[in-house]
């Protein structure tokens, strides 16, 4: 049986952050050679911005840094993506709730699999060390450059848990 990860990143519209954590990723995962084994999506909680591509500022961040999102449209969370991701990394605390009243998670630790790495996680958590709760929207900061930073270094940790699951580390 071929051993695959499922990667969704998941923020307010899918204009901003989740898209920017996915093309990162997905650049991430080429750059390792794990196109087959690694699959990246995201999502938005929110309606607003459904069929639009990424907002202008995270396009201009991810053209300096040479990452491509093309084809990339906003999409809406569904309750269904819980069982089709290995993986839902939400953007924010406010987004993490709402995931997880959608998918029927109680309390912080139940559900399959959640007590040894949790299924649903705040991006944030990846880097426990940068002492920030949630990646701010720069929909509202206009800080994209930052934002950046934080996708960068978050999706090089998390693509290093997922290839460690994986037996590729």
């Amino acid at each position: 049986m071929e051993k695959k990860a499922r990667i969704l990143f998941v923020c307010l519209g899918n204009i901003c952050r989740s898209p920017m954590a996915e093309a990162v990723m997905r650049h991430e995962v080429a750059k390792a050679g794990l196109n087959g084994a690694v699959e990246v999506d995201s999502a938005g909680t929110g309606d607003w911005h459904l069929g639009k591509p990424p907002h202008e500022g995270t396009r201009q961040v991810l053209e300096q840094h040479g990452i491509s999102y093309e084809g990339m449209a906003a999409r809406q969370v569904k309750r269904n993506d819980y069982d089709q991701f290995h993986y839902i990394v939400c953007m924010d605390g406010k987004n993490y709730g709402d995931v997880r009243k959608l998918f029927g998670i109680g309390g912080v630790h139940d559900g399959a699999g959640e007590k040894a790495w949790p299924k649903v996680l705040t991006f944030m958590s990846l880097m426990p060390d940068r002492g920030l709760e949630d990646v701010p929207d720069p929909y509202y900061t206009g800080n994209f450059d930052f934002v950046y930073e934080l996708v960068e270094e978050g999706c090089e940790a998390l693509l290093h848990k997922v290839k460690s699951d994986l037996g590729l580390a």
